[in-house]
């Protein structure tokens, strides 16, 4: 049975689209230019995002949410050394995670990317003939579980302990926190 939006989803949906679009919009995935190269770098930055970030989340979300060690999987397998990936640069600025109604908002961005990584695990591995073990593990995090999980952090959105404006500001900040960071990363069209 379908899950029926809850008021939650739906003020989430509507209060990120605009920083969702520009965002999606400014990925470089389907440039004519995209080529490996340009993928490894992304997946660098990627990195540098999600691993700062995936600690700050430990104590809200279960091990199984986890994406750094993917993420490392990837860049060995893109050719960095243990070293190289150690030695990332890590993003400072990244949302709060003070409480239950921030976590969500976070959560919200992380957890719908694994959705649109099903269409770009397609795409990358057409274009640049990677898959989850030649550098695109990340793409399907989750793998047969994408949509368990995606179904599992609807029902957490659904209890009411979150506050709508603070849940909503908080997805914002995590979408703008990415785009700066990958703008920063010299990684964004």
């Amino acid at each position: 049975m379908p899950h029926t939006p809850s008021p939650l989803l739906l003020a989430l949906r509507a209060g990120t689209q605009a920083c969702h679009q520009r965002l999606e919009a400014r990925l470089p995935f389907f440039r004519d230019d995209f080529d490996l190269p340009a993928y490894r770098r992304l997946i660098q930055a990627y990195y540098g995002f999600h691993a700062p970030l995936q600690a700050l989340l430990a104590d809200h979300q279960g091990s199984e949410r986890a994406k750094t060690t993917v993420l490392e999987h990837d860049l060995l397998a893109l050719g960095l050394s243990r070293a190289e990936v150690a030695a990332l640069p890590r993003c400072e600025a990244l949302p709060a995670t003070a409480d239950e109604a921030s976590v969500l908002g976070v959560m919200y961005v992380i957890e719908g990317s694994t959705l649109g990584g099903q269409v770009l695990k397609r795409a990358m591995a057409e274009r640049l003939g990677i898959d989850g073990d030649h550098g695109a593990r990340f793409l399907d995090v989750y793998g047969p579980l994408t949509g368990a999980h995606w179904r599992s952090f609807l029902q957490r959105l659904d209890q009411p302990a979150a506050s709508h404006p603070q849940t909503v500001a908080a997805a914002i900040a995590t979408f703008e926190c990415f785009e700066h960071w990958l703008q920063d990363c010299g990684v964004l069209a």
